[in-house]
């Protein structure tokens, strides 16, 4: 991280969202924590402005709630906040995913296989860190194949809410391996040009997911009733 000093400002900014975002993703920072700038700012070795600049980014993305006179805490949606987006990201998906299946290219389709071949390498490693970082390649490749800028600047507005959800979604095992079928069988779909068939399998993905992450939000709160 020494390096990281030494950037240009733009480029600094953008790698320390990166990292902040990552961390923010992966539970780093759980739900409604407040970001300690101070700790932040030794911990990834920059000063406060390039890393102002990055929380603001992460607002602007949903990532973090700026709170006048309090500061940035990580976002925490309620359950019902979950649903709605949840809800409005499963049409997203399904519809990247029919207008992909009609006009994506060659090139496209196998940048989106190759993808998909290297995250079933990291389900096989079990890492999860690496699966979820080309899991959300593939989706962003099939969002950018459906070539509408209105329908991918929608899903990426949307779809940011739901990042830190969408990794804790395959913690587990059986869940994950559902998830890699999931996968393969839209792969498939799309390799066919099926668009039918390639958003009936992302809208019943969405909703999977959201079963997880609902019941695992469900499970969190009777443990904290019972401390």
């Amino acid at each position: 991280m020494a390096e990281i000093l030494s950037m240009p400002g733009a480029v600094l900014h953008g790698k320390v969202a990166q990292r902040l975002r990552q961390m923010l993703v992966e539970g780093q920072i759980a739900p409604g924590a407040k970001l300690n700038e101070r700790e932040l700012c030794e911990q990834l070795k920059v000063s406060r402005t390039p890393l102002r600049e990055a929380i603001k980014t992460l607002a602007a993305e949903g990532l973090v709630d700026l709170l006048p006179n309090r500061g940035a805490f990580a976002v925490a949606l309620s359950e019902a906040d979950i649903l709605n987006t949840f809800e409005v990201m499963a049409g997203l998906e399904g519809l990247s995913g029919e207008l992909a299946a009609q006009r994506a290219t060659p090139a496209e389709l196998s940048e989106i296989e190759a993808l998909h071949y290297e995250m079933k390498a990291a389900y096989t490693r079990r890492d999860l860190s690496a699966y979820y970082r080309l899991n959300a390649a593939i989706h962003r490749g099939v969002n950018a194949a459906a070539k509408n800028p209105v329908l991918t600047a929608t899903y990426n507005q949307v779809n940011a809410r739901l990042q830190a959800l969408r990794f804790r979604s395959n913690q587990d095992g059986e869940k994950w391996a559902r998830a890699m079928a999931e996968h393969d069988r839209m792969i498939e779909a799309l390799q066919k040009r099926d668009g039918a068939a390639l958003r009936a399998e992302l809208v019943a993905h969405l909703g999977h997911k959201r079963d997880v992450v609902v019941e695992q939000l469900r499970a969190e709160a009777v443990v904290n009733a019972g401390d």
